[in-house]
């Protein structure tokens, strides 16, 4: 595996800070937010000067129960050929849930969510995984996700999980050292314990990130520091392994590039440490983790379908307030939904920045208040469409100016093309010039 070294995730609103820092050997942009055809000039400058770029995926939703979407799969493709990458990443998680295969509303997450560790769930991953593996030009790595739930009736340790796909599928893992934080304080799992079950050969390299605590919860938030408790995870890794590149996180709340390199070098120190430990000590060989039971050529028709419906019922009971399934913890999904209607508040308003600046302070609790009632179905920019129209129908916003920009804002957006461009707007327009000329 390329040895990749110290890294940080590209985002364009650090893009120039991340040019200027010292010893940054490569970068991650998520590849949804870069254009094959029109990559940004940072990215452009960086990869001039040899700096690896890695393609991030955050959609695919391998851990679902329908096969990976071929459009999906091309566009990640092309970003990691317009980038020169070595290899790709996405997250062992799923995104979406419902459709045809389970007769029921297909609706989006909005943000990533566990898959149950169970025999159906990793038969299903893993021909997902080899899917991918086929349309892509270079590696896939998968990462460990974060989760405020846990399922029931799980069958394996998240160690005994990854090893599995690993094995059987090929696939690289890229380990994410705040995720195994974030489900140890949330979900009782002992970190030290899934290092030591993990294909360590397997990594390709690891993130680091920041998170906040709530209310007995840990949120794997990006837009905090990485907490000591982070970097020890780091450490136990890297005394057991050599990874081969590591990565700081950070997608909002962006402090001062000098506290950024702070981070950086506190992560180089956390990977030396664990170097130390690891020459001082002689190698222990980790016992392999104890086989599972279970046949290896499964019905994929039947498996696919038992974990759609699953993973429909949960999501439902999430974004659509719909009964919680049975083993879940109530509070805990409580907690998942208001994270996950947030996480629908703060991206739309980046994704149309127009509607805070129109309605102000009622922005988010209009947003959350139309998130409660309607499940994102379409993406963030359709959703975005969709509350600015329900806003419009359901009388709630007064006449006055925020109703008339909010109205002008929908009209120009809500067609196959922008209203400026449809041929009868361009048609008027085009008369009233001429008359005005005469």
């Amino acid at each position: 595996m390329e040895r990749l070294g110290t890294g940080i995730g590209w985002r364009p609103e650090i893009a120039d800070a991340v040019e200027c820092m010292p010893g940054i050997d490569w970068v991650e942009a998520v590849a949804e937010n870069v254009c094959p055809g029109h990559l940004p000039e940072s990215l452009r400058r960086l990869r001039a000067r040899g700096v690896t770029v890695v393609p991030h995926g955050v959609s695919l939703g391998l851990g679902g129960a329908d096969r990976p979407d071929e459009h999906r799969l091309t566009a990640l493709a092309e970003r990691a050929e317009a980038l020169g990458a070595p290899l790709v990443t996405e997250h062992i998680a799923f995104v979406r849930a419902g459709g045809p295969l389970t007769a029921s509303p297909l609706l989006e997450a909005g943000h990533l969510l566990p898959v149950p560790r169970t025999r159906d769930a990793l038969d299903v991953l893993c021909e997902n995984v080899r899917i991918a593996q086929d349309a892509l030009p270079v590696p896939l790595a998968v990462e460990n996700i974060a989760a405020l739930i846990s399922w029931p009736g799980e069958e394996m340790t998240e160690g005994q999980f990854l090893y599995e796909l690993a094995d059987r599928t090929g696939v690289r893992l890229l380990i994410d050292v705040a995720n195994l934080h974030t489900n140890h304080l949330n979900r009782g799992e002992d970190p030290a314990k899934a290092l030591a079950e993990l294909p360590l050969e397997a990594i390709a390299y690891v993130h680091v990130a920041g998170g906040f605590e709530r209310d007995g919860v840990w949120h794997d938030s990006h837009a905090h520091p990485v907490p000591q408790p982070v970097l020890d995870i780091l450490t136990d890794l890297a005394a057991r392994v050599s990874p081969p590149g590591v990565l700081l996180e950070r997608d909002e709340n962006f402090p001062e590039p000098a506290e950024l390199e702070g981070e950086l070098e506190a992560i180089r120190g956390a990977v030396e440490k664990g170097r130390a430990i690891r020459e001082e000590t002689a190698a222990e060989v980790a016992a392999e983790p104890e086989p599972l039971t279970g046949s290896v050529a499964p019905a994929f028709d039947a498996a696919r379908q038992r974990l759609g419906l699953a993973q429909a019922a949960l999501l439902s009971a999430l974004v659509a307030g719909t009964p919680v399934p049975e083993g879940f913890d109530r509070v805990r999904l409580g907690v998942q939904a208001r994270a996950l209607a947030g996480k629908r508040a703060d991206v739309v308003a980046k994704v149309a920045p127009e509607l805070p600046e129109i309605l102000g302070d009622t922005y988010r609790p209009a947003f959350l208040a139309y998130a409660h009632r309607h499940p994102m179905t379409g993406g963030y920019r359709r959703d975005a469409l969709d509350f600015a129209g329900q806003l419009l129908l359901d009388g709630r916003l007064e006449e006055g100016r925020a109703r008339r920009e909010l109205r002008q804002w929908w009209l120009e957006r809500s067609g196959p093309v922008p209203r400026s461009q449809r041929p009868a707007v361009r048609m008027a327009r085009a008369a009233r010039r001429v008359l005005l000329h005469r």
